[in-house]
């Protein structure tokens, strides 16, 4: 079984994705600090705990394991504390990524699968969002971002490492078979937002802004499933083996849902209500972001396979109910 390093695979998504490497043949080697992973999400390979920003450590890793390739997932990724503290994502964000590339190039690990976002496009000139889209992040986290693909870019340029970008919308749901789901802390994604204030262990569920240009009035987004996620990553390892260019692809369903659409499918999955409030409008809060994924599709042979809201919902709120 390859050997296949995943950094923040203690993660929400790098541990889906970890789940989804041991199943299509691979051997993932979880990398993650537990500042925000979680040891228990870690099953289909070993933990290597410690900072992708220790080049030593990184160094260890790579002599130990000889990685084929790396999932790149460790990051900072809420948008309103990069904005607070700058300083902090750019350190992590950036700088660790430039350890990590720096420890792959002297391993001689020359293929990189990159978690990148939406973020990278700023507000949407057009929807649905193509990889064509001006490239304008409006925050330092999707700054961030779009720094490191540029760096990716030349590492390919200069070097030869090939990169696969994956920029995905919003990532949603949980493992069907219950093994895995989303803990943050803080959480700041809508749906265990929703799906807690039904269970009464959050408060009631505040939507920011009803008065969008979009059918309810209520901002619109494309949710995709983790497991998806995850299989789109797999899919990108293996065309990186097969000598795939490098290149950037958007993750998304192509259906956009609005935050009361969440609310209503978190009560029919569920049976109870999502108490909730309206608040004034985020700053940089675009009306509707969804994603064309034609290129992923294309390239890939990648194919959504949860693409109902309802049913990644269901997932979500099994996963939650459960613990």
């Amino acid at each position: 079984m390859l050997p296949v390093l995943v950094t923040g695979g203690a993660g929400y998504i790098g541990s889906h994705t970890c789940k989804a490497l041991a199943r299509a043949g691979f051997t993932p080697i979880a990398v993650d600090n537990l500042v925000h992973g979680h040891g228990w999400a870690v099953k289909w390979g070993p933990l290597e705990q410690g900072d992708i920003g220790d080049r030593a450590f990184m160094d260890r890793v790579f002599a130990r394991y000889r990685p084929v390739a790396v999932l790149h997932f460790a990051a900072f990724i809420a948008v309103g504390e990069s904005v607070a503290d700058p300083q902090k994502y750019y350190g992590n964000n950036v700088a660790g990524t430039l350890t990590l590339l720096s420890a792959m190039r002297a391993a001689a690990c020359e293929r990189i699968v990159f978690s990148s976002t939406a973020a990278v496009y700023g507000e949407p000139m057009q929807v649905p969002i193509a990889e064509a889209h001006p490239l304008a992040p409006v925050n330092p986290y999707g700054r961030s971002k779009l720094m490191i693909e540029q760096m990716l870019r030349d590492f390919d340029h200069a070097y030869g490492t090939g990169s696969i970008c994956l920029r995905y919308f919003n990532a949603a749901g949980a493992d069907p078979d219950g093994e895995l789901g989303e803990e943050h802390d803080p959480e700041t994604h809508l749906i265990p937002l929703a799906v807690g204030a039904a269970l009464g262990k959050r408060p009631p569920l505040k939507i920011f802004g009803d008065d969008y240009d979009t059918p309810d009035g209520t901002a619109l987004r494309d949710y995709i499933h983790v497991t998806d996620l995850a299989g789109a990553h797999v899919l990108a390892v293996k065309r990186l083996l097969d000598g795939e260019c490098s290149e950037a692809y958007n993750l998304g369903t192509g259906t956009g849902n609005s935050v009361r659409e969440i609310v209503d499918a978190v009560h029919r999955v569920s049976g109870k209500e999502v108490p909730y409030d309206f608040a004034p409008r985020r700053e940089g809060d675009a009306a509707r972001l969804v994603a064309s994924a034609e290129g992923a599709k294309a390239a890939l042979g990648w194919q959504p396979k949860y693409t109902d809201i309802e049913t990644i919902v269901k997932t979500a709120w099994r996963w939650h109910a459960a613990r």
